[in-house]
């Protein structure tokens, strides 16, 4: 499965009603760590296809988003499993240590 574009309209659906572990990314273009971390996520929405889903917010498109969830710097790494925040990592992160935030 593709990364998935998060905004304020899908957000519940997409992450907070999600039945499989979620990975939210909160980032920007300008950012050059979360362009580091794209692939890496990318991968790791490829690989674990139905399994864990993979979801992106862009902080500059979605502020009311980033303001909730108390962002203070990017990228920044959620896990919600079950609509709950279970984990969180800030910078960039191998895909073993992502993956270690998420089973």
């Amino acid at each position: 499965m593709a990364e998935v574009k998060v905004t304020a309209s899908n957000f519940e659906t997409e992450v907070l009603k999600a039945d499989i572990p979620v990975i939210v990314d909160f980032w920007a273009s300008w950012c050059g760590p979360c362009r580091m971390l794209a692939p890496v996520l990318e991968e790791i929405a490829n690989e674990y296809d139905g399994r864990v889903k993979v979801c992106k917010i862009n902080v500059d498109e979605e502020p009311e988003l980033a303001n909730r969830y108390n962002i203070s710097a990017i990228p920044t790494v959620y896990v919600f499993k079950n609509g709950q925040m279970v984990r969180r990592s800030m910078g960039y992160k191998k895909k073993e240590e992502i993956l270690a935030l998420v089973f």
